[in-house]
């Protein structure tokens, strides 16, 4: 996502947003950046993983209720009652951008994971939604995860980045991890990860959706 102006990680470099959506995920991210974090180490965050785990987990009841074909997915139309349900106000080309950013497959349906990580989008970029208010902690944990991650304010993550934050948590074999840790959130490969992406490799983390394809797998055989 984006494109670079400039030498990549350098003083003078700047990343373009490639879409209206990622524009304003990085202003949001910005402005929430601007009030700082409460986290002082990456550590900190992997230890957050077992209770954000469950939470996540909770959403799994307001998934299989918009999913009405009980099909596994949430498509296009059954994200638009389910917007107008929890009385979430998007506009049509609002809604079809969140879809398309988050159904990675291109399938035209939402799975689990794909379905958490819109809902924390539409956290970051709405002042109050209060639908989501019982999944507030956890999602605010997530975008302060993000903050301390984003060094320089910039509404993105880079390589460097994602390595200081690593080191500052004096783990051993801190170049290894902070290169693994990013190539799972560096998904497009373009050197630079956003909140999305983020949030994709933050559900793997945690092992969100895994024993979902599990019971699937389990049911085809």
């Amino acid at each position: 996502m984006g494109g670079i102006v400039g030498k990549p990680e350098s003083a003078t470099s700047t990343w373009m947003p490639e879409t209206k959506l990622e524009a304003k995920m990085v202003e949001a991210m910005q402005r929430r950046a601007a009030e700082g974090t409460a986290l002082k180490s990456f550590n900190s965050i992997i230890l957050k993983f077992p209770k954000i785990d469950d939470s996540l987990r909770n959403c799994k009841a307001i998934f299989e209720k918009f999913d009405e074909d009980s099909n596994g997915t949430i498509d296009h139309e059954e994200l638009k009652k389910c917007f107008h349900k929890l009385e979430i106000k998007f506009t049509e080309e609002e809604i079809n951008d969140l879809f398309e950013a988050c159904d990675i497959n291109k399938d035209m349906g939402m799975k689990f994971n794909e379905f958490i990580v819109l809902l924390c989008l539409v956290y970051l970029l709405k002042d109050d939604p209060t639908a989501l208010r019982a999944l507030e902690a956890t999602f605010e944990t997530l975008v302060d995860a993000f903050v301390f991650l984003d060094k320089n304010k910039d509404g993105y993550v880079s390589r460097s980045e994602m390595t200081q934050a690593v080191t500052e948590s004096g783990e051993g074999s801190t170049g290894r991890i902070a290169i693994k840790r990013f190539e799972e959130m560096d998904w497009d490969k373009n050197g630079m990860v956003n909140f999305k992406e983020f949030l994709f490799a933050f559900t793997r983390w945690c092992g969100v959706g895994e024993n979902e394809d599990e019971e699937e797998g389990e049911e085809k055989n």
